[in-house]
C-alpha cells in the first residue's frame, strides 16, 4: 500500500514539474515571439506612401568683392530643378508595446508623416562666370544642396503630406500584417493621428 501511494506522490509530483517546466518554455517562447515582431516591425523603418514630382526654377546668384570692395564680380545661373519627393512614415519612431498573455501588440504612438527623401536632377541653362569668381566643382554641390532645400519648402504646400496622413491606416494595415504572420494580433483603439507638428526633410 505505502509503495502504491509513493508511486502515485511520485507521478503527481513528475506531473507537476513537467507541467511548469512547459509552462514556463511557453511563457519563454511568447516573450521571444514578441520581441522578434517589435524588432520585425521597426526593421520596416521607412515606408513610402506618396510621391510626389516637382518642376522649379531656381535662380543662382553669386557676388563676390575684391580691392576694398572696389570691384565686383558676379557668376549666375538659371537652374531647371527636376525633382522627385518620397513622403511617408519613419516606422522606427512608432511606440509599441506587447502584451505576451492576450499574444497582443499595442500600437500606442504613431509618428507624423515626414519627407523621406528627395531626389533631384540639375540642369543649368544661361550660365556665366564671374573675372574672378568662376563655378567650381564645389559650386555644383552647394547647388544640388540648395535645390533640396528649395524643393523642401514648396512641399507644405503641395498637399502631399496631408494626402501621407490620409493614407496612414494602409501602414498601420502593413504592421498588422507582420504581426498576424505568427498568430498576434495588433490592437490600436488608443491611437489618435495628430494633423499638426507636421515634419519635413532636415
Amino acid at each position: 500500500m505505502e509503495i502504491f501511494i509513493t508511486i502515485i506522490l511520485a507521478a503527481l509530483v513528475t506531473l507537476g514539474v513537467v507541467t511548469v517546466f512547459k509552462s514556463f518554455k511557453k511563457k519563454q517562447l511568447v516573450n521571444a515571439q514578441s520581441t522578434i515582431l517589435l524588432n520585425k516591425i521597426k526593421k520596416v523603418c521607412k515606408f513610402i506612401t506618396v510621391e510626389g514630382d516637382f518642376a522649379e526654377i531656381y535662380h543662382y546668384e553669386d557676388v563676390k568683392q575684391k580691392f576694398l570692395k572696389l570691384i565686383t564680380s558676379k557668376k549666375k545661373a538659371l537652374v531647371v530643378i527636376n525633382a522627385k519627393a518620397h513622403v511617408g512614415y519613419d516606422l522606427s519612431k512608432i511606440q509599441l508595446k506587447s502584451d505576451t498573455d492576450k499574444k497582443k501588440i499595442i500600437l500606442e504612438h504613431f509618428p507624423q508623416p515626414e519627407v523621406l527623401s528627395i531626389e533631384t536632377n540639375l540642369n543649368y541653362y544661361d550660365k556665366s562666370d564671374g573675372y574672378f569668381n568662376k563655378f567650381e566643382a564645389n559650386d555644383l554641390t552647394d547647388l544640388s544642396n540648395k535645390a533640396k532645400v528649395h524643393i523642401n519648402a514648396k512641399i507644405p504646400e503641395s498637399g502631399l503630406i496631408e494626402i501621407a496622413q490620409k493614407e496612414a491606416l494602409e501602414t498601420i494595415l502593413l504592421i498588422e500584417t507582420i504581426v498576424e504572420t505568427i498568430g498576434w494580433k495588433l490592437d490600436y483603439t488608443a491611437l489618435k493621428i495628430d494633423a499638426t507638428d507636421n515634419k519635413l526633410l532636415e
